[in-house]
């Protein structure tokens, strides 16, 4: 048997389950699935997703893609976090084939992960690609861990930010990046 399918099997009997029952038989096939696809950002390179699509352009203007799904699953309590990414950069020469954006996102939320790592990797993994001016990026967030246990609150989202260049030097830049991703006059939930 696959070694993560024994340890489900295993897990499911030291809580009282029986894993041979109908509705568990396939059960640790399907969660040892599951771990591989969840956690396979941590098997691969931002140069493998990247695939060359890094190309000289000159822009001078902010590039977003924002409200980027992100699934990944909290290592303190193997639980999924799910929200959304807003990801910018001010070009400095050098741009990214928009797709590849979410791809990096995906490469580091499939990693078992905590939110203020994964929001400060994938900023640093865009900065590393196209060396920018800056790099905003915005993650919000709700924790099952924090939801179905411990504190309960079943409304709290998680907000983390990290700005690079001229996203944590120049207030400007920064105040247009959270214009673009909360909307005038709107309070987004950074300073």
């Amino acid at each position: 048997m696959d070694p993560i399918e024994s340890l489900v099997s295993r897990l499911l009997s030291e809580i009282g389950e029986d894993p041979d029952r109908e509705g568990l038989r396939r059960t640790p096939e399907r969660v040892a699935e599951a771990i591989r696809f969840l956690t396979s950002g941590s098997r691969r390179t931002v140069e493998e997703v990247l695939n060359g699509a890094v190309f000289q352009q000159e822009v001078d203007e902010i590039v977003l893609v924002k409200d980027v799904e992100v699934y990944s699953l909290c290592e303190h309590h193997l639980l999924p976090f799910t929200g959304k990414a807003h990801v910018a950069y001010l070009p400095s020469g050098r741009i990214l084939g928009l797709s590849k954006i979410p791809r990096i996102v995906d490469l580091y939320a499939r990693r078992l992960q905590v939110q203020e790592r994964l929001t400060m990797e994938i900023a640093k993994a865009i900065e590393a690609a196209v060396k920018p001016r800056g790099v905003g990026v915005v993650v919000e967030a709700s924790h099952l861990c924090m939801m179905m246990r411990g504190v309960e609150k079943q409304h709290s989202v998680a907000v983390t930010s990290c700005m690079l260049g001229r996203f944590r030097s120049d207030p400007k830049t920064r105040g247009e990046f959270l214009t673009l991703v909360y909307g005038r006059g709107a309070n987004p939930p950074l300073g």
